[in-house]
């Protein structure tokens, strides 16, 4: 790699925004003076899933810690330990579970107002910002209004909505709006980094819809594709009420099984680390006694595991969800003759004689359903409920 912005796809504006306050920010660490709002403390990366709101972020952070005048070499010491997310001077916020709490915040604010051990920034990375408590918000907050004078706080968002991120907070941060690459730009990255083949690129980020992880995921993993293939299989299962039951329960096991078989080696690993940290396997009166004196520490373990399982569940039932959508947005751009091209060209044949079936009117309801699911699930509903209601409406159209 030679530069650090390689991978934030489709994103020309930005990029450029973020290069010029990478150079400003050289030229302050240098004893330089600026001009007015050429850097600034605190910015909020806000696009639609897939759009690389924390490749923005890592790679900003990247350029910031440069030793080569802030160009984002990828080459440098900074350039690599950052992006390599082991650079002492920049922490990455990545939540496991539903919310980041108000004491992880606090700690982590304390932390970045030292001074930093290389001369250059302090950088907190806060992925899924939105996920913030009122709690942790404030503490944020408070930090980002007195900030210490080389600290940056990088938060990322879906939006800038005060349900994702509040008004005051935004009020304080640079905003720099991604937006979902195009699937060429994102056939390019799977040909030119991860050396897929050209026609598989093409086919896994056009599925994708845009979103870079999820197309390299499909470009390589069988399973993956299983998946896929099983939620895109879900409109010509819904013959009546029972099937709707059926699809659901197999929609939400699906999301299980995928999230658990993520976690199973981490959570494992967690719980054996701990143990050893705690003495488990020593001998003596002293070693059983610090087991048994451990048990809040487990248990506090436990209840962190299954905050962060429930969560990937969440993630990975999304996931499907927007293949779904994709299929009905196909429906609908055929119905109404769009000049767009379709999302699943490999089950164009499916969404056209639906489209055969429906009216525009019909599809719409449909589309709308599967994106009003999506909606409930993110605002704590219980999945199943969801899940189901969105499935009667699928078939009732």
């Amino acid at each position: 790699m030679s530069d650090v912005f390689a991978d934030l796809v489709g994103q020309n504006e930005p990029v450029a925004t973020l290069r010029q306050a990478a150079a400003a920010a050289a030229r302050v660490v240098a004893g330089e003076q600026v001009a007015a709002g050429a850097m600034t403390h605190a910015w909020i990366f806000t696009g639609p899933p897939g759009s690389g709101r924390s490749v923005a972020a890592r790679s900003f952070a990247a350029a910031l810690q440069c030793e080569r005048g802030g160009i984002g070499c990828g080459e440098c010491h900074g350039c690599h330990t950052t992006l390599g997310k082991t650079h002492a001077d920049v922490r990455f916020v990545v939540p496991e579970g539903l919310s980041i709490g108000v004491n992880e915040m606090r700690a982590l604010v304390l932390r970045a107002a030292s001074a930093p051990s290389g001369g250059r920034w302090q950088i907190v990375v806060i992925e899924d910002a939105d996920r913030l408590t009122e709690q942790a918000g404030n503490a944020l907050l408070k930090a980002i209004e007195e900030p210490p004078p080389r600290t940056v706080f990088l938060l990322c968002t879906p939006s800038t909505h005060p349900d994702d991120i509040s008004v005051t907070i935004r009020s304080r941060c640079r905003v720099v709006a991604l937006r979902q690459p195009p699937a060429d730009a994102v056939a390019e990255v799977l040909v030119r980094r991860d050396g897929i083949a050209p026609d598989v690129a093409a086919w896994a980020a056009a599925a994708s819809q845009g979103h870079v992880g999820r197309a390299k995921r499909l470009a390589n993993d069988t399973d993956a594709r299983g998946r896929r293939d099983a939620v895109l299989s879900v409109p010509r299962r819904l013959s009546g009420v029972g099937a709707c039951f059926e699809a659901a329960s197999a929609l939400i096991k699906a999301a299980e099984a995928e999230a658990a078989e993520q976690l199973v080696e981490t959570d494992a690993a967690e719980r054996a680390s701990l143990e050893q940290a705690l003495g488990a396997g020593g001998t003596g009166r002293g070693a059983a006694g610090a087991m048994r004196g451990a048990a809040g520490q487990i248990k506090d373990l436990e209840r962190r595991q299954k905050s962060r399982a429930t969560r990937s569940k969440r993630d990975a039932l999304d996931r499907a969800l927007v293949d779904l959508a994709g299929f009905y947005r196909d429906v609908l751009v055929t119905n109404m003759r769009a000049p767009v091209s379709v999302v699943h060209t490999d089950v164009a044949a499916q969404s056209e004689a639906a489209a055969g079936r429906w009216s525009p009117e019909s599809a719409l309801r449909r589309l709308e359903a599967v994106l009003a699911c999506r909606q409930a699930i993110d605002e704590n509903v219980k999945p199943e409920i969801a899940v189901e209601a969105m499935m009667l409406t699928l078939w009732r159209g």
